[in-house]
C-alpha cells in the first residue's frame, strides 16, 4: 500500500508514491504555471496523480490517502489556501476541489510544514522539538513540538521567512521590507550572484553561468565556491551572514533540539552548514550553555515535502503515531 504526496512549489509540482516505511518509491513532476486558477490547479494535480498511478501499475485499492503540501496559509479547518504570496493563484478551496473528484481522503498542509514533517518522520530518534527552515523560491518553516505540527490559531504559524532581519531593507513580496526571505531564499542568492558576476566578468562564476546558457542557479554558485572563485566565495559568505541572523533569532526564541536546513540550497550543506554554525554560535543568547541546538542539513533533499505530505495521516489526531514509523 502507498500514500500519495504532492508538493506544490513555485517552479514545479511533484507527486510521489510513498510506502509504509516512508520511502519515496516513484515520482512524477510538472512545471508550475503561474497563470493557473485554483480550479485549473486541482485538475492538474488530479491528472498528475492518475498518470503517476498508471505509470507504476497502481490502482485505487493500493492507495491509502492523498496529501498535498501547498505554499502559504493552508487552513486545515476550511480546506482553503487563504494567502500565498509566492503563488497567489493557489488561493481558494483547493481541498474541496480535489475531494469532489476522488474517494480517497485528502490531507492538506503548508508545504514547509509538510517538509518538516517528512524530515521528522525519518529521524532515528524523534526530538521533542524540531524546527525546519526551507530555502527555495521563498523561505518557509515548520515547527514540530512533541510530535505535533505547530499550526497556530489560524494555521499560519511557521512563516519564518517573514521575520524582519533588516529594518526598511529589501522589499519582500509579502508587502514588508527586510524579510529573511528577501535575503536568504534561493532566489535571493541567485539575484546576489548575478549582481556580483556582472561586476566581475572574468570570474569563474560568470564563466559557469555562460556555459549554462546564462541560466544562474544556486548549484552553480556553490560549484564556483568549491573551486575557489573569489566572487562566489564573497556571495556565499554574505548569504550565510544574512541567513545566520534569521536562524539565531529562531534559536533565541524557540531553542529547538534540532534545526534542519532544507530546500534546494541544502544540497550544498557541506559548505553552508559549517558557515552557518560558525556565524550562529556567536549570535545566540545561549552560547555558554552546555547544550545547544543542533544545526543540520536535511536528509531527504527535495523529497521531504512529498514524503511529509503523503504521511499527513500519521498526525491526523494531532501527533505522530510513532509505532507506525520505522
Amino acid at each position: 500500500m502507498y500514500d500519495i504526496g504532492i508538493d506544490v512549489g513555485g517552479t514545479g509540482i511533484t507527486a510521489g508514491l510513498v510506502d509504509d516505511q516512508c520511502r519515496l518509491m516513484a515520482g512524477k513532476s510538472i512545471v508550475t504555471d503561474r497563470n493557473w486558477t485554483a480550479v485549473a490547479l486541482a485538475e492538474v494535480l488530479l491528472r498528475l496523480v492518475r498518470e503517476l498511478m498508471a505509470e507504476n501499475n497502481v490502482n485505487s485499492s493500493g492507495i491509502h490517502t492523498i496529501g498535498v503540501g501547498v505554499p502559504g496559509t493552508a487552513n486545515g479547518r476550511t480546506g482553503r489556501i487563504e494567502y500565498a504570496n509566492n503563488l497567489p493563484f493557489c488561493q481558494g478551496n483547493l481541498r474541496e476541489l480535489l475531494q469532489r473528484q476522488t474517494s480517497k481522503k485528502i490531507y492538506f498542509e503548508n508545504d514547509a510544514n509538510a517538509a518538516a514533517w517528512g524530515e521528522y518522520l525519518v529521524l532515528d530518534k524523534k526530538p521533542e522539538s524540531f524546527l525546519m527552515v526551507t530555502l527555495g523560491t521563498g523561505v518557509g518553516g515548520g515547527i514540530i513540538q512533541d510530535g505535533k505540527i505547530l499550526r497556530g490559531v489560524n494555521y499560519a504559524a511557521g512563516e519564518l521567512g517573514h521575520m524582519t532581519i533588516r529594518y526598511n531593507g529589501i522589499p519582500c513580496n509579502c508587502g514588508r521590507r527586510g524579510c529573511l526571505e528577501a535575503y536568504a531564499s534561493a532566489e535571493a542568492l541567485i539575484a546576489r550572484a548575478r549582481k556580483a558576476m556582472d561586476k566581475k566578468r572574468k570570474s569563474l562564476l560568470w564563466e559557469l553561468c555562460r556555459q549554462n546558457q546564462g541560466d544562474m542557479n544556486a548549484r552553480l554558485v556553490f560549484d564556483a565556491y568549491r573551486q575557489g572563485d573569489k566572487t562566489a566565495i564573497k556571495v556565499v559568505r554574505k548569504y550565510a551572514e544574512y541567513l545566520s541572523e534569521g536562524l539565531a533569532n529562531l534559536i533565541n526564541i524557540l531553542q529547538p533540539e534540532v534545526l534542519c536546513i532544507g530546500g534546494g540550497v541544502s544540497r550544498s550543506g557541506d559548505i553552508l552548514i559549517p558557515l552557518l554554525q560558525e556565524r550562529v554560535s556567536g549570535k545566540i543568547y545561549s552560547r555558554d550553555s552546555a547544550e545547544n541546538t543542533v544545526l543540520t542539513a536535511a536528509r531527504l533533499d527535495n523529497d521531504a515535502g512529498i514524503i511529509g505530505a503523503a504521511k499527513l495521516r500519521l498526525c491526523e489526531n494531532g501527533s505522530v503515531q510513532l509505532e507506525t514509523v520505522p
